[in-house]
């Protein structure tokens, strides 16, 4: 079931955030994300139009989006690859006409995961913070 972000929320959805941040981005010094977590706290979520999906009792993932812009989409690590995301994305992807999302290059299922779902890269990026390069990606409705 996909619905809209509650407050009493957050610490289940930084937690999600902070593990798959952890495992999907290895190539990332671990405390960039601990140093993070304030911020995506009080000020990512927050600002953010936020959807929860649950498998009936618990909170698997979330996706955040800023206008057309995706600006996270997370799946509790003890349940990736079962479908979440690409149900969560698809939840977006029937209210939009398009969607822009920045990922990072080594992050290679994230890239792989989008390009199955229609996004294309549009443009090479660097991350300020990172300074790891990225991909900004597209999707567009037909």
């Amino acid at each position: 079931m996909i619905r809209a972000y509650k407050e009493n929320d957050i610490d289940i959805l930084i937690d999600i955030w902070y593990k798959s941040s952890l495992q999907a981005h290895d190539f990332i010094y671990s405390g960039y994300w601990e140093s993070q977590i304030e911020e995506m706290k009080e000020k990512y979520i927050p600002m953010s139009e936020t959807h929860v999906i649950t498998n009936q009792t618990k909170i698997i993932g979330f996706i955040s989006m800023v206008e057309g812009y995706l600006a996270a989409l997370f799946i509790d690590v003890a349940y990736q690859n079962n479908g979440a995301g690409k149900e969560l994305l698809n939840f977006e992807k029937r209210r939009r006409n398009k969607i822009r999302l920045k990922v990072y290059k080594e992050n290679l299922s994230a890239v792989r995961f989008y390009e199955k779902n229609g996004f294309i890269i549009k443009e090479e990026l660097t991350d300020e913070q990172t300074n790891k390069q990225e991909y900004l990606m597209e999707w567009t409705k037909n």
